[in-house]
């Protein structure tokens, strides 16, 4: 970012916060460095609450004109602050906070280091990203939409979310996971679902766990969706369906090893492509999914619990998010001009979506 004129008026930025989550002091104290380093305007505070996780107070800042968002906090405040920013061409920072700084490490930000996630804010370059849109209709029949940025997940995955231990969760971070699932494992049954894509003929099917993701990396680093991508207009969808626990095994031998090892080299995608056997997982991408469960199911967004559902429609938004990224990071992924980029994107899924119409 260029120093602006002199007659012309300071950058601002503005501060989304969880004072649950984050030192305020010490951010305070970072960005009243950065303000004074790089000429901006006094920074707009905005605290979240458990009411307003994040869209009422992003939706204001852009109101107030301010040149960066800063989202201070876990990935509930992040989701919260990307669906009050969507679409309005104003750039999310990202703070990292909390246990899964899911975002942040799906574009391979820095985590815990304030005053360079601050600089960055001040004086890093933009990246259209997508964002997923999940509609969903609930165990009583009421019908709510919700943004996410990462990844949505119903069946076994969702319900950890929903067993797992806050306080062991502060302790142990990622690791309360595994002691949920260890607990809850033997009482998970499999759900159907009757799901279409892109428009196809329905189908149904038996799952333990579905996940539909943005980007596919869990906390540990682990390549859930190995072909996910934030910005290639499309959602990614996993449906994992192990017949028993050695079907298990086969799926955390699949997740670690061929998606975290050989997918990197061309011999490994080779013998992934020979290995012909069914496997407990299934992938798939698109541009929309609709799903219906034949009983109410446990659903989580990003990591956040969020009750029953029984129908669930998700679509891509592309390039609907402008993301700051430091201005060191892998040329070939940030845009020169995100906002005319984000723009050329969204022009051309509409264009595909009405091939797919006349198509179909």
């Amino acid at each position: 970012m260029s120093a602006p004129h002199a007659d012309s008026p300071r950058p601002r930025a503005a501060v989304v916060y969880n004072p649950i989550k984050i030192d305020v002091d010490a951010l305070r104290s970072a960005i009243l460095i950065a303000e004074r380093e790089h000429d901006w305007a006094e920074t707009l505070w905005l605290e979240t609450s458990v009411d307003d996780p994040g869209q009422g107070p992003a939706r204001h800042a852009v109101e107030e004109g301010v040149d960066v968002v800063l989202a201070a906090g876990g990935d509930g405040t992040v989701r919260a602050v990307a669906e009050g920013l969507r679409g309005s061409g104003t750039p999310i920072s990202l703070l990292p906070a909390g246990t899964g700084n899911l975002l942040a490490r799906n574009l391979d930000l820095t985590l815990n280091d304030v005053p360079r996630s601050v600089q960055t804010a001040f004086a890093g370059s933009d990246r259209a990203i997508d964002v997923g849109v999940a509609d969903i209709v609930d165990a009583d029949g009421a019908a709510t939409s919700h943004v996410f940025v990462v990844m949505l997940g119903v069946g076994l995955d969702a319900k950890m979310i929903a067993a797992t231990n806050p306080e062991l969760k502060k302790r142990v971070g990622w690791l309360a996971y595994v002691e949920a699932v260890a607990r809850i494992f033997k009482d998970v049954n499999a759900l159907r679902v009757t799901y279409s894509l892109d428009g196809a003929a329905s189908r149904s099917t038996m799952v333990s766990t579905l996940l539909i993701g943005n980007c596919g990396i869990l906390p540990g680093n682990v390549p859930v969706l190995p072909d996910a991508k934030v910005d290639d207009g499309l959602i990614d969808i996993v449906a994992m369906r192990p017949k028993n626990v050695f079907g298990w095994i086969r799926i955390g031998t699949t997740v670690i090893w061929e998606n975290g090892v050989l997918r990197k080299t061309r011999f490994g995608r080779r013998l992934i492509a020979a290995d012909k056997s069914v496997r407990p997982l299934r992938y798939f991408q698109g541009r929309r999914a609709d799903l219906r469960f034949r009983e109410p199911e446990e659903f989580e967004i990003d990591g956040e619990e969020m009750g029953l559902i029984r129908r669930l429609s998700v679509h891509v938004d592309p390039a609907a998010l402008i993301v700051r990224v430091p201005r060191d990071a892998d040329v070939h992924s940030v845009k020169p001009d995100a906002q005319a980029e984000a723009e050329a994107k969204r022009l051309e899924a509409e264009e595909a979506g009405r091939v797919a119409a006349a198509d179909a």
